[in-house]
Order: structure tokens, then C-alpha cells, then sequence
């Protein structure tokens, strides 16, 4: 029976691939695509809620973004441009984020990149190609704006991406804070799966071929993973804070978010809130961690929220019966 890959799933669909050989899945691509999307949706409550209206709406942009005639303030100088994760597109992953951080007075901004031949969803091509993109995107928001430098967020595999922008394709002359959310710095293992899945004979090639060329980049050890890293994982000019969580969901171990490169700032949800036990894909839609995020973008005027109980895998089944059923 054939298995249909959950969105975002990123590293989890490694344990798929383990356990279902043989499936057809989309095949990489020489190259990718990317597109900017203008038409907004309008704010979403959850990860699921977002992308059952983003299936619906193909090619609709986060609430609030993608505004190229918002003048940045001189409280607010830097336009925040979003990079969403894998297998996925900018609405699913920022519905929520978009229009907190617009609402807070700033100028944001999203592109869907890395589109792979043959792929449905983007976030699924070659990452170095998805960097050259989501750059190209960052030097148009600031030739529009008139800004001399951006913020950046990246959740996900978005994380890495804007990451390799930065670090290895000039970014850092143009980025003053870099946010990454359940950033995949140093690869998914999925419970211990991905590693030695990895190391059979042809795996990678499998993993390209029956799920994507971007998955296989982000498994722990993987080309990509080490040559971002080296020889540091951060580059000077620019500020660096990772946000993870102890329940994450697809990186194993949880610190493997973290950044050990110098001035790198990691937080952690439960150091700040220990009864928010949210994960890897609630990330984006749990209140506290969107907060975390706009205390990370100016820490020096806004804290962090109030904190709440949030269960052990909130979200979770209501993705799985939206991607599936």
C-alpha cells in the first residue's frame, strides 16, 4: 500500500524509507525552482490547519508578507525574511509567525525555493542550490526596501539553508541576527535510524531517489552537514541563536541543534518553560517558541512570554490524518 510522506516530516520520513523499501517517491533533481508567493492566506492556529489551507491554496504566502513597498522604521531597520523547512512552503511553516512579527512592526518576507523536478512540495531540492535562491530572494528585499541588512529565520531544514547563505555564499555581509528553530545543525538521526540506515551500501542514493535530495542532507554525517560546519559553524558579523527543544521529534540527540561556534546563543524551551513540552513540528505554532523567536530578533526590548503547560506530542496526530486522510 503505498505511504504518502508527511509534510515537514523531514528526517521522520528516514524511518519511513527503513520500513517501506521500495515505495515510489519523487525523483531528485538536477536542479530546483523557486517562486515568490504574493497572494496572502490568512493566519493559522496550527501546523495541520496551515497546510491543509496551503493544499488547498497552492502558492499562498504567509499573512503580512511579501509587502515590497513596507518601509523599514528606524525602531525596526531590518526587514525579517523567513526560510521554511522540508517538504513544505512558506505559508504551511510561517501562518502564525508572519503576522506576529509584522504585527510587532516589522517588514517580512518569504519564498518558497527548491522545488525539485518532479516534486509537489518545495524545500525538497539540493540545499546549496536552495541557499543560491533564497539569497537571490534576500538581495531583492533589500534592493526594494532600501535596507542595507536583513534578520533571517529558518526553521527546519530552512535553518541550514539560510545558514549556508550565510556562511559559505557572502550572507554574512548582509545579515545582523540569524534565528534558527529546531535547526538541524548537526543532522537528524531519528532515534539512532538515519545513522545506520545510512551507512548500507547505495542508502544515500535511496534516500535521494525515493524521497529527496534535500532529506538526505540533513541526516547526521551527511557532505553537506560537514562542510557547513567547517571549519566553524558560524561566521563573525553575525548573531546566532538557535532555539530547540528537548522533545524533539526528528533530532536526536536534542542538543545536536545547537551551534559551538563563538557568540552562538542556544535556548532551549524547557530551560525557560519546563512544562512546554512541545516538539520539532508544534515549533511554529507554539506560543512561547514564537516568542522566543521575537525576544531573539530584539532582545533588548522584548521578553520572553508567559509560559503554559503544552502536552508531549501536541500537533502531532492531527498532521498525520491531515497529510494522510
Amino acid at each position: 500500500m503505498p505511504v504518502r510522506r508527511v509534510p515537514w516530516a523531514g528526517f521522520a520520513a528516514v524511518c519511513v524509507a527503513v520500513l517501506a523499501a521500495g515505495v515510489a517517491g519523487a525523483q531528485p533533481p538536477l536542479g530546483s525552482t523557486s517562486f515568490v508567493p504574493v497572494t496572502q492566506g490568512p493566519s493559522a492556529a496550527t501546523h495541520a490547519e496551515a497546510a491543509e489551507y496551503a493544499e488547498r491554496n497552492p502558492g499562498v504566502a504567509p499573512p503580512d508578507t511579501n509587502d515590497f513597498s513596507c518601509v523599514p522604521s528606524p525602531d525596526n531597520p531590518r526587514p525579517v525574511v523567513l526560510a521554511h523547512g522540508t517538504d513544505s512552503n512558506s505559508y504551511s511553516d510561517f501562518a502564525a509567525l508572519a503576522p506576529l512579527l509584522a504585527a510587532s512592526g516589522l517588514c517580512v518576507f518569504a519564498v518558497n525555493y527548491g522545488l525539485a523536478a518532479g516534486a509537489e512540495e518545495y524545500g525538497t531540492g539540493e540545499i546549496r542550490v536552495s541557499a543560491s535562491q533564497f539569497g537571490h530572494f534576500v538581495d531583492r528585499v533589500l534592493a526594494e526596501t532600501g535596507a542595507s541588512e536583513v534578520d533571517v529565520v529558518g526553521y527546519s531544514q530552512g535553518a541550514t539553508v539560510s545558514r549556508y547563505y550565510i556562511n559559505k555564499l557572502g550572507g554574512a555581509d548582509v545579515v545582523e541576527r540569524w534565528v534558527g528553530v529546531a535547526s538541524p545543525t548537526y543532522g537528524g538521526t531519528f532515534y539512532g535510524l538515519a545513522p545506520a540506515f545510512a551507512v548500507l551500501p547505495g542508502a544515500m542514493d535511496f534516500l535521494e531517489g525515493e524521497f529527496s535530495v534535500a532529506l538526505a542532507e540533513q541526516v547526521q554525517g551527511s557532505d553537506l552537514l560537514t562542510e557547513l560546519n567547517a571549519p566553524t559553524d558560524t561566521v563573525p558579523g553575525v548573531q546566532y541563536t538557535t532555539i530547540g527543544t528537548r522533545f524533539d521529534e526528528v533530532i536526536q540527540p536534542a542538543d545536536s541543534v545547537a551551534l559551538r561556534g563563538e557568540g552562538a546563543v542556544n535556548l532551549v524551551v524547557q530551560d525557560l518553560c519546563p512544562e512546554n513540552l512541545t516538539g520539532h513540528f508544534n515549533m511554529v505554532y507554539d506560543a512561547f517558541a514564537l516568542q522566543m523567536v521575537r525576544h531573539a530578533l530584539d532582545p533588548g526590548r522584548v521578553g520572553l512570554g508567559r509560559c503554559t503547560r503544552v502536552a508531549l506530542g501536541t500537533g502531532i496526530p492531527e498532521i498525520v490524518r491531515q497529510a494522510n486522510f
